[in-house]
């Protein structure tokens, strides 16, 4: 049977979309309320490394939707960082962060990226892919503006985490599709492990590895348990999904074309 053609959410959804997403990060004060606690600097150091030991040649790499505080250092890359981000403010930050060493460029990654085709050796984007509608058509674009063979690594939290499992057989929804939650409710596509890599396959990458930060069980008291071992034994069980892919070819066509 062949599949529905995959539907477009209308444009002034899309808007919305992009307008709440700008109400809570433009400014960078609530990503950089979170970028030093444990669960996130250990995401970004894993997605830093993956980046700095994966990435071939001396093209420039680009970090997508950086927020304020890019999660790499340009001194380790063996070309320019480019940093990217639809908040102006938040993207200043991040150039004062790295004291000037990236070039900046603000962009929405919803309407396409405003680069060449092959403008880079490495891409790298943290917790952005959960945000938009069209997570294939983001990819795609990755695609293009990577030199073939060029490696992309991507971070997105997890939705099945061990205790998100667990809880689903209770009949409780994962966080990561709660509309009330005070800022997974901006997640509209989240993402299983498999899931991850059937979609990247499809956009046209060889997914390489899938890395974790941590598992973690949250107590009746409030605090977490946490276990970096966990996470690097089953990180399908992980809080956040790491993942790196390689640029194949021409990615394949859409499916809803003739």
């Amino acid at each position: 049977m062949a599949e529905p053609p995959i539907r477009v959410p209308s444009r002034s959804a899309q808007a919305h979309g992009r307008r709440a997403n700008r109400r809570s990060y433009d400014d960078g004060v609530q990503v950089n309320g979170y970028v030093d606690e444990p669960y996130h600097r250990i995401r970004r150091a894993v997605a830093a490394r993956l980046m700095v030991d994966g990435v071939a040649g001396t093209g420039p790499v680009l970090e997508l939707g950086c927020g304020p505080r890019s999660m790499l250092d340009p001194a380790r890359l063996p070309g320019p960082l480019v940093v990217a981000d639809t908040a102006q403010t938040a993207l200043g930050e991040a150039r004062r962060a790295v004291r000037g060493r990236a070039l900046p460029v603000c962009l929405d990654a919803t309407r396409g990226l405003p680069f060449r085709a092959g403008s880079f050796a490495g891409l790298l984007t943290g917790e952005l892919i959960e945000h938009v509608y069209d997570p294939v058509a983001l990819l795609r674009e990755c695609h293009r503006v990577l030199v073939p063979g060029g490696l992309l690594v991507l971070t997105t939290p997890n939705l099945a985490t061990v205790q998100d499992r667990l809880a689903f057989l209770a009949g409780r929804a994962p966080r990561q599709v709660d509309p009330l939650h005070p800022y997974l409710w901006l997640h509209i596509r989240p993402f299983t492990a498999s899931l991850l890599r059937r979609v990247l396959r499809q956009a046209g990458f060889a997914p390489l590895a899938i890395r974790s930060n941590q598992v973690g069980w949250l107590l009746p008291s409030g605090r977490w348990v946490t276990s970096r071992l966990l996470a690097r034994l089953a990180p399908g069980l992980g809080g956040s999904l790491i993942c790196a892919a390689r640029r194949l070819g021409a990615p394949p066509p859409p499916r809803n074309s003739a």
